[in-house]
């Protein structure tokens, strides 16, 4: 072996070197930059007064669900929102039967069989007017809650914002990192507010 063959090959095996550690060094990198993402979206439920009754980080691309029993018939509804890019947008809803008030409504989403006698309706992609909503909370038998979609999951979101000494709230301290989040237990049979807001990260 030559030595300018020796030289090409050392070059060649320094710059294979180089790329092995862009592909095992940068990617862990990002995970610790990811992790130092400011939280600036919170999904909150605000009472009449304006006092946040819920309030919990909510970054781009992660979704939530609000679940409810139905009222006559007692089975669980639905309806599955994410923050797109800022926007609160109704993505999907599951509706375990055709019950009154709940029919499919033609042009809105595309429903399919959940295969358990109830139905989906998909792709309804309704940006939320204003990112808010209003809301009368139902009493101990509709429960309306707060359930995680997909991940991050909801005690992951308010975990992340508690070891950075974010402020969040939720209504039973006692199960201050569990999901669900029921609004029913303090605010039954009240007028709130949910929605989805920008704040800055070091604001208190």
């Amino acid at each position: 072996m030559t030595v300018i063959h020796t030289a090409i090959m050392l070059r060649r095996a320094l710059r294979l070197a180089s790329l092995l550690f862009l592909i095992v060094a940068i990617p862990g990198a990002g995970a610790a930059q990811a992790d130092d993402v400011p939280l600036r979206w919170w999904l909150q439920v605000v009472q009449a007064d304006g006092e946040p009754l819920v309030s919990v980080p909510m970054p781009p691309s992660a979704g939530w669900c609000m679940a409810w029993n139905h009222s006559v018939e007692g089975f669980t509804v639905n309806d599955c929102y994410r923050n797109r890019n800022g926007r609160m947008v109704l993505e999907r809803s599951h509706l375990p039967d055709f019950a009154a008030g709940l029919d499919h409504i033609p042009g809105r989403g595309r429903q399919r069989s959940d295969g358990h006698g109830g139905y989906w309706i998909e792709d309804i992609d309704e940006p939320v007017p204003g990112n808010r909503y209003r809301l009368r909370v139902g009493g101990p038998a509709v429960n309306h809650r707060l359930i995680s979609r997909g991940t991050p999951e909801l005690e992951t979101l308010v975990q992340r914002a508690r070891q950075r000494g974010l402020p969040v709230q939720l209504p039973r301290s006692g199960d201050a990192d569990m999901t669900p989040i029921s609004l029913s237990d303090t605010a039954a049979d009240r007028a709130v507010t949910v929605q989805l807001i920008e704040r800055d990260p070091a604001d208190p």
